[in-house]
């Protein structure tokens, strides 16, 4: 359910847009940031606010993969697997990320701690392979600097 203090912040930013579904990305995301996911009824009533139909929000959301919308852990792992990133090793790093975080891709560890996703690319092909935890971006990662890089995320 948007909150009052939701729905004022966005009345503000949706100024700045030609209509109301211009801010939908932005809006989702800011559902997110408050959540951590934008559920079915978060985006019920999104839609709502925004003169949206939920399968149009969806479609945006599903569309844009940095939208959650399931439940993810803490910190989100996105490990990019472009073709830049495969040809330089991304399988082995991500089979140390699976090894040590015992999940699989797509799945959250059961502490709540990690979800491990693909991502199509983070657009550092010259430092590649490269995976993106919350916002930082891990350049270079080989399969022995997987362990120092999860360490860094409490």
């Amino acid at each position: 359910m948007l909150t009052d203090e939701q729905k004022q912040a966005l009345e503000k930013e949706i100024e700045r847009y030609p209509n109301r579904e211009a801010i939908g990305i932005e809006a989702m995301q800011r559902i997110q940031d408050d959540h951590g996911w934008v559920s079915n009824e978060d985006l019920e009533d999104l839609a709502d606010f925004l003169g949206m139909t939920p399968a149009e929000l969806d479609s945006v959301a599903t569309f844009y993969n940095l939208i959650y919308r399931r439940p993810v852990g803490r910190h989100v792992i996105h490990i990019c697997d472009s073709v830049s990133c495969w040809i330089m090793g991304y399988e082995q790093v991500q089979q140390q990320l699976e090894e040590k975080l015992g999940i699989g891709m797509g799945q959250t560890t059961a502490n709540g701690r990690f979800t491990l996703l693909p991502i199509p690319c983070l657009g550092c092909c010259d430092h590649a392979p490269a995976l993106m935890i919350d916002e930082d971006l891990h350049e270079d990662v080989s399969p022995d600097g997987v362990q120092a890089i999860l360490e860094q995320y409490k």
